[in-house]
C-alpha cells in the first residue's frame, strides 16, 4: 500500500503540472538563438512567472538525501546557455538592485544579470526535468526533494530577480524597438551551427 501511495504522491496533479512546465522552459532556453529579444524576455516571464507559482506549492521532502544526486548540465552547458541569452539581450542584460553587503551588513547596490538569473534557473530545472525522466521511483523522490530546497534557497530568488528585470524593460518599448532593429539586421547572417542543440545533437553522433 505505501509503494501505491508513493506512485500516486509522485504523479499527483500538482507535481506533474511543474514538471510539465519545467520541460517547457528548458526547450524554450534552448532555442534562444533563434528567438528575437521581445519574445525571449515576454515568454520568459510568463514562463517564469509559472515556474515559480508551481514550485513554491511543492511538497517539503520527508527525509534528508543521503548522498549527492546526479546532475546533468555541465559547466561547458552552462555557459552555452549563458553566453546565448546574454549575447540577445545587449545591454538589456545587465541591470542594478540592492542587496545586503556580508562584510558591512549595509545595503548597496550591485549590478546583475538577466542572463545569469535566466541560465541558473536553467541549471536547477534542466537537472530535474533529466532525474524525472529517469522514471524511477527513488530517484524521482531525490530529484523532487533537491529541487523543491533549491527553490527555497537558490533558484526560486533568481526567477523573482528575473521576471522583475524583464517587466521594467518591457514596460519600455523604445529600448525594445532599438533591440530588435538589430535583431532583424542580423538574422540573414544568423549561423545554427553554434546553437545549444545543434552542438549537442553533434557531441552524441560523434559517441556512435
Amino acid at each position: 500500500m505505501q509503494n501505491e501511495s508513493e506512485n500516486s504522491f509522485l504523479y499527483s496533479q500538482g507535481i506533474t503540472e511543474f514538471l510539465t512546465i519545467a520541460a517547457e522552459y528548458c526547450l524554450f532556453i534552448e532555442k534562444t538563438p533563434s528567438l528575437s529579444t521581445f519574445d525571449l524576455l515576454d515568454k520568459s516571464r510568463k514562463i517564469l512567472s509559472l515556474l515559480y507559482l508551481k514550485g513554491s506549492l511543492l511538497p517539503k521532502p520527508d527525509y534528508e538525501l543521503n548522498e549527492e544526486i546526479e546532475t546533468f548540465v555541465t559547466e561547458e552547458d552552462w555557459y552555452l546557455i549563458h553566453d546565448a541569452i546574454q549575447k540577445k539581450l545587449g545591454i538589456l542584460d545587465e541591470y542594478y538592485d540592492t542587496q545586503k553587503s556580508d562584510k558591512t551588513g549595509k545595503i548597496e547596490i550591485v549590478s546583475m544579470s538577466i542572463s545569469e538569473d535566466i541560465t541558473d534557473v536553467y541549471q536547477d530545472i534542466k537537472n530535474f526535468v533529466s532525474l524525472m525522466n529517469m522514471g524511477t521511483e527513488d530517484i524521482m523522490k531525490d530529484a523532487l526533494g533537491e529541487c523543491q530546497s533549491n527553490f527555497n534557497e537558490y533558484w526560486g530568488q533568481k526567477a523573482i530577480n528575473a521576471i522583475k528585470a524583464i517587466h521594467t524593460i518591457l514596460l519600455n518599448p523604445d529600448i525594445l524597438d532599438s533591440e530588435n532593429d538589430e535583431d532583424n539586421s542580423d538574422e540573414e547572417e544568423r549561423d545554427t551551427s553554434d546553437w545549444f542543440i545543434t552542438k549537442r545533437q553533434s557531441d552524441l553522433n560523434k559517441m556512435d
